[in-house]
């Protein structure tokens, strides 16, 4: 079950954070810390039971009739990316926190965020090539939400329309 957590925690705080009020930057930026350190820190439990080459994987049953499962692996090089994300996603909250105005929807980002961290940790622990595709779509679709976060922004707007294309 830690796999399944390590992806379905990022898109639970992230439908947390989105009904956040709009002046909670302070609980929007702790949550998604929390969030990125609670991953980072299960994914280095796991690493014992990655050595020697060894692989975990977890499968529960998504679509039986088209023979289609919800299926997470992870080995060394998972292990690595996992960290990777987390680590580098850590960062951004801790810079995002002082970086955002006041008057900047704080929530709407760490909302997206966390939904893209989430997305990154699925492409990186997919067991099959439907739920990469399917995660990798998620990942370009909170790319473009996140590039045109300021959306009043001429040069935003064109950007997030570029990561699309």
């Amino acid at each position: 079950m830690p796999l399944v957590l390590l992806v379905a925690l990022p898109f639970i705080a992230s439908a947390l954070a989105a009904f956040l009020p709009s002046n909670a930057r302070n609980r929007e930026s702790t949550l998604a810390g929390l969030v990125a350190l609670i991953c980072a820190v299960q994914v280095a439990w796991l690493f014992p039971r990655l050595t020697g080459g060894n692989v975990i994987r977890e499968r529960i049953e998504w679509l039986p009739s088209l023979g289609l499962d919800l299926t997470l692996r992870m080995d060394g090089f998972a292990w690595l990316f996992c960290m990777l994300i987390l680590g580098i996603g850590a960062l951004v909250v801790l810079y995002a926190r002082y970086y955002m105005s006041a008057s900047d929807p704080v929530p709407r980002f760490f909302s997206f965020f966390l939904a893209f961290m989430g997305a990154m940790m699925g492409v990186v622990l997919s067991g099959n090539l439907v739920q990469m595709v399917l995660f990798w779509e998620l990942t370009s679709l909170f790319s473009f939400l996140l590039i045109g976060y300021w959306h009043h922004r001429r040069d935003a707007r064109r950007g997030a329309r570029m990561a699309l294309t």
